[in-house]
């Protein structure tokens, strides 16, 4: 890692360096699920995620329906992330060549992703989708995604996420840059379909979001390392006006998927029983909570997996801090996925076991460090 990213475990704002058996690479995904962002695997010195078991390479074999994840395998990428510590101990542990990616939707991450690679200018109407570029603007000089994000941003007078320094931007092997925002407004951003496609931001400029991961910082690959910049290492709210150019550019779901229904009376009973709507360990604990019980209104593709292992993880910390009883813990967390996943007690069961088990090894206290 770099020297600005070379600070102890303690820190929880940045990437921890590599402890005396520790690879760098476990360090990294530690740091990651410590934040919330569910990781897996990268191949050694790529981009891209680890490859899936003999039985998922079969011809017609999808995600749909595969137990891989659900039993430790790294099988078809980001959709095999994890904030199971176990489990990362095992992968990293186990293949401290492989490099970590962080799955953007469970992980709440919207993504800026401005590229600067050596390519013909397209069309004007291909610069910034949706926005017509008069014939008389000059555009000499105009060669990456830097310079497309920076005409947007000056359109609507916004200052451009490359030059914003307020939250987390890493540089790229390839000279390119991620801009990291924290998700907010309650909307499922999707990634974009492609420099190429109609839902780009702009040319040479995408967006990684629900359905799809972001390479995490300190990641090094065959091309270079994956390198944070500045001082920031918090994420800043996705700004409002990226917000609406991304609501204007198609990043939303279809509006025929059903809206998340309000969090079950049996699970907001179960919130105020555990004291949930009380005190600073209930103001940690019941959002997360509130995620998992209104996935119930989505069958599938509602992260309800990684929802339920985040709230746990979080309950087995406030746990361990004194601040929540266990057997209320428990029953809060099964009253929820119960509410999610009716009839599916064994899967919930065993992900909620091992997010409290994991987060009671990490005292956490609100307003504090782990």
């Amino acid at each position: 890692m770099t020297d600005e990213l070379r600070v102890s475990r303690s820190d929880s704002r940045r990437p921890a360096a590599a402890e005396a058996g520790v690879s760098q690479s476990l360090a990294i995904a530690r740091w990651c699920a410590g934040r919330g962002w569910p990781v897996h695997p990268l191949a050694p010195g790529r981009k891209t995620p680890a490859g899936n078991c003999a039985a998922c390479r079969e011809p017609g074999h999808t995600h749909r329906g595969c137990r891989c994840p659900a039993a430790g395998r790294w099988c078809h990428g980001f959709r095999a992330a994890t904030l199971d510590f176990a489990r990362i101990e095992r992968w990293w542990g186990t293949h401290p060549e492989f490099g970590v990616g962080i799955a953007c939707g469970p992980a709440g991450l919207v993504v800026v992703d401005i590229d600067a690679h050596a390519r013909q200018l397209p069309g004007r109407d291909r610069l910034l989708p949706g926005i017509d570029i008069a014939d008389t603007v000059d555009l000499t000089g105009l060669a990456s995604g830097f310079h497309t994000i920076g005409v947007l941003a000056a359109l609507r007078g916004a200052t451009s996420p490359a030059d914003d320094e307020t939250t987390l931007r890493v540089r790229t092997p390839s000279g390119g840059l991620h801009v990291w925002y924290r998700a907010s407004g309650g909307h499922r951003w999707q990634c974009s379909s492609g420099s190429g496609g109609g839902r780009a931001l702009a040319w040479q400029v995408d967006v990684r979001a629900h359905g799809g991961y972001i390479v995490a910082p300190g990641t090094v690959t065959e091309a270079g390392t994956y390198e944070a910049l500045g001082t920031a290492r918090e994420l800043a709210p996705l700004p409002d006006w990226l917000a609406r150019e991304l609501e204007r550019t198609g990043h939303l779901p279809p509006a025929h998927l059903p809206a998340p229904r309000p969090v079950p009376p049996r699970a907001r009973q179960a919130v105020l029983a555990a004291g949930g709507g009380q005190g600073a360990a209930g103001r940690v604990l019941a959002p997360l909570v509130a995620e998992v019980a209104a996935c119930g209104a989505v069958p599938e593709g509602a992260g309800f997996t990684e929802k339920l292992n985040r709230a746990a993880y979080t309950a087995g910390g406030l746990v361990a801090a004194g601040l929540l009883d266990a057997g209320e813990a428990e029953r809060l967390l099964q009253a929820a996925a119960a509410q999610a996943r009716p009839g599916q007690e064994r899967r919930y069961g065993a992900v909620i076991r091992g997010g409290l088990s994991a987060g009671r090894t990490r005292p956490l206290c609100p307003g504090g460090r782990r």
